[in-house]
C-alpha cells in the first residue's frame, strides 16, 4: 500500500454493510452453485463473502465482552446449518464429506482463544506456540474438510495477529487467497471493501445480530426447495 495515498476519506462502510455485502455475495455464490452451475459470474461476484467474514469474525473477536459465548454461539450455528448446507450441495440430509463455513470460522475462533491464552505447560517459544495453534486448527479443517480448510484458518488467523500491521496484513491475505486458485482468486477483490471499513460496527440491534446468523441456514434451505422446485 502507497503510504502517500490517504484512503481515510474513503472508509465509509461500517460492520453492518459489511455484513450486508458479505450476506449478498454469499446468496449469489450460493444461487450460481445450486440452480444456475454453468454461470460462473455468480461464482466470482460469491468470492466477496469469505474473506469479509473473515475479517469481520475478527473485529468481533477483538471486541467481545465474552469469547466463550462468540465461539459457543458459531459452534450451535454450524451444527443448525449442516443439515441444510447438505440439502442444499449434495441433495441429502446427511453428507460427512464435506462441512459448512460455521465451522471453519469457529474453529478460527478457537484459534484466536489459544493465541490469547497459550497453554502454560509448553515451554517452546512464543513464535512457535502460536504457529502450532495456525496448524492445528488447520489440519482440523482439512481433516473434517470445512469450507475453505486450512486456507480459511491461515486468513482468519493472519487478520487477527496482523490487524494493527495493514502493510503486512493485506498483501499476506490476497496471496494466501489467490494461492487457492481457480474463481478464488476473485477472493482478493473482497479485499476492496475491507479497505474501506471506518473501524465502526453501525446499527445493530440483537435481532438484527441473530438475523445475520440465522440467514445462512435459512438461505441454504431456500436455495434447497428452490433446486427440487425447478432444476431437479
Amino acid at each position: 500500500m502507497n503510504p502517500s495515498v490517504n484512503i481515510s476519506r474513503y472508509q465509509r462502510l461500517d460492520g453492518t454493510v459489511l455484513k450486508l455485502i458479505a450476506c449478498l455475495s454469499m446468496f449469489i455464490d450460493h444461487l450460481g452453485a445450486v440452480c444456475f452451475s454453468g454461470m460462473m459470474g455468480f461464482r466470482i461476484i460469491g468470492r466477496l463473502a469469505f474473506p469479509i467474514y473473515c475479517f469481520l469474525l475478527v473485529e468481533g473477536a477483538v471486541h467481545t465482552h465474552d469469547m466463550k459465548k462468540y465461539i459457543l454461539r458459531m459452534g450451535i450455528f454450524a451444527l443448525i446449518s449442516e443439515v441444510p448446507f447438505d440439502l442444499a450441495f449434495y441433495h441429502r440430509l446427511v453428507y460427512t464429506e464435506h462441512q459448512n463455513v460455521f465451522f471453519t470460522l469457529g474453529l478460527g475462533l478457537l484459534a484466536i482463544w489459544f493465541l490469547e491464552h497459550p497453554i502454560e505447560h509448553l515451554d517452546i517459544p512464543d513464535v512457535l506456540y502460536k504457529l502450532l495453534v495456525i496448524i492445528a486448527a488447520g489440519l482440523i479443517a482439512e481433516f473434517f474438510n470445512t469450507d475453505y480448510g486450512f486456507t480459511g484458518i491461515a486468513v482468519i488467523c493472519v487478520f487477527y495477529y496482523l490487524r494493527e500491521q495493514p502493510q503486512l496484513k493485506y498483501p499476506i491475505a490476497a496471496i494466501l487467497l489467490a494461492a487457492m486458485g481457480g474463481v478464488e482468486v476473485y477472493a482478493v477483490l473482497a479485499l476492496i471493501p475491507i479497505l474501506l471499513y471506518n473501524g465502526r460496527r453501525g446499527r445493530q440491534t440483537k435481532v438484527m445480530q441473530y438475523g445475520f446468523y440465522i440467514f445462512y441456514p435459512a438461505h441454504l434451505l431456500l436455495l434447497a426447495v428452490l433446486y427440487h422446485l425447478f432444476v431437479l
